[in-house]
C-alpha cells in the first residue's frame, strides 16, 4: 500500500473511533457490537475485509459505523459497468448509519471513500439528513455546516445539487429520501494531493454536522403519530437503499459481508397502504420538505 492510500485507511479507522466515542457519549447504556470479517475477491484469493461496529442503545436504536479495506479481482462485466476493462480494484473507507429512537431526531448517513480500479483511482462520499418532524432550523444548520465545510473548495452548491438528485426514490415520482446534504462521486482532478485533502477534511466534517441536533432533540417527548410517520419514512429509506444505492449494490457484487453492507437496514419500518397526514399537522408540513429546495442560508 503506497503512503497516499496509507493515509487514508488510517484517518477512516480513526474517524470510526472518534465518531462511536461520540455517539456513547450521548448514549451512555449503549453496547457495541464488533465484528472483523475478510472476504475473498471473485477468483478466491484473499482480498481484505472490514472491521463493523453496531450500536444499539436508549437514545440510538441502531447505528452502523463499518470501516473496510478490500481489494483483488472483480468480476470483469462489474469492472466494465464501472468503466474499465482491467478489473483488480482497492477501496477503502467509512460507512455510517444512525438510525435514532426519538422520531424527533434524524437519521443520518455519511460515507467516505477511495477506490482505485486499474490504472484509475477517485474519491466518493457525502452526508446526508433523514428527519422525520420539521424542524426546520435543523435543516438549515446542517446544510450550513456543509457549505462553510466545503468553503474552501468552492463546491457546496454542485454537491449539494448531486445529494438531490442522488437520494431518490425515482419509483415514487423523485420524491428524496430526506433533505438532502452533500454527495459527490468518482471525483478526480489533476491534483490528486489536492483531492485527498478536500476527501480528509470533508470526512472530518461530518459528526460536527449531525451530532449537535442529536444532542439538541434527544430529550424531545414525541406522540404516537409522530413513530407512524418515523416507521413510514424509514421504509422508503429502506426503498431507496435496496432499489437505487450504488454503494449497497458494489458491496453486494464485490463479495462484501452482507450483514455489514445492510446494516444500513432501520431496525424498524413500515409500509402503510396511501398513507395520508392528518391536515394541519407536522406530519402533513414535513411531507413539502422531501423535494430540493435552495437555503437560506
Amino acid at each position: 500500500m503506497n503512503e497516499f492510500k496509507e493515509r487514508f485507511s488510517q484517518h477512516v479507522n480513526q474517524l470510526q473511533e472518534d465518531f462511536l466515542r461520540a455517539l456513547v457519549g450521548l448514549d451512555p447504556q449503549a453496547e457495541i457490537v464488533r465484528d472483523c470479517w475478510q472476504r475473498k475477491d471473485s477468483e478466491g484469493k484473499p482480498g481484505g475485509g472490514g472491521d463493523t461496529r453496531v450500536l444499539q442503545g436508549e437514545v440510538i436504536e441502531k447505528a452502523g459505523v463499518n470501516v473496510s479495506l478490500v481489494y483483488g479481482a472483480m468480476e470483469q462485466d462489474f469492472a466494465r459497468e464501472l468503466g474499465s476493462e482491467q478489473n483488480e480494484m482497492w477501496a477503502t473507507g467509512i460507512s455510517v448509519i444512525v438510525h435514532p429512537r426519538n422520531p424527533r431526531i434524524p437519521s443520518f448517513h455519511a460515507n467516505f471513500r477511495l477506490i482505485e480500479l486499474g490504472s484509475r483511482s477517485w474519491f466518493g462520499g457525502g452526508a446526508d439528513l433523514t428527519p422525520y418532524y420539521p424542524h426546520e432550523e435543523d435543516f438549515l444548520a446542517f446544510h450550513r455546516h456543509w457549505s462553510e465545510a466545503c468553503s474552501p473548495y468552492g463546491n457546496y452548491p454542485e454537491m449539494k445539487s448531486k445529494c438531490d438528485q442522488y437520494f431518490v426514490n425515482v419509483h415514487r415520482g423523485g420524491e428524496m429520501r430526506g433533505v438532502g446534504g452533500i454527495f459527490f462521486d468518482r471525483f478526480r482532478t489533476e491534483n490528486i494531493h489536492k483531492d485527498l485533502k478536500m476527501a480528509l477534511e470533508l470526512s472530518a466534517a461530518f459528526p460536527g454536522s449531525y451530532l449537535p441536533i442529536v444532542s439538541r432533540r434527544k430529550d424531545e417527548t414525541a406522540t404516537l403519530e409522530d413513530e407512524e410517520f418515523q416507521l413510514m419514512r424509514r421504509g422508503r429509506y429502506a426503498e431507496f437503499n435496496l432499489l437505487h444505492d450504488r454503494g449497497t449494490a458494489f458491496g453486494l457484487r464485490t463479495g462484501g459481508r452482507v450483514e455489514s453492507i445492510l446494516v444500513s437496514m432501520p431496525p424498524r419500518c413500515t409500509f402503510p397502504y396511501k398513507y395520508k397526514a392528518c391536515t394541519g399537522s407536522a406530519q402533513e408540513k414535513m411531507l413539502k420538505y422531501y423535494w430540493p429546495r435552495d437555503w437560506d442560508l
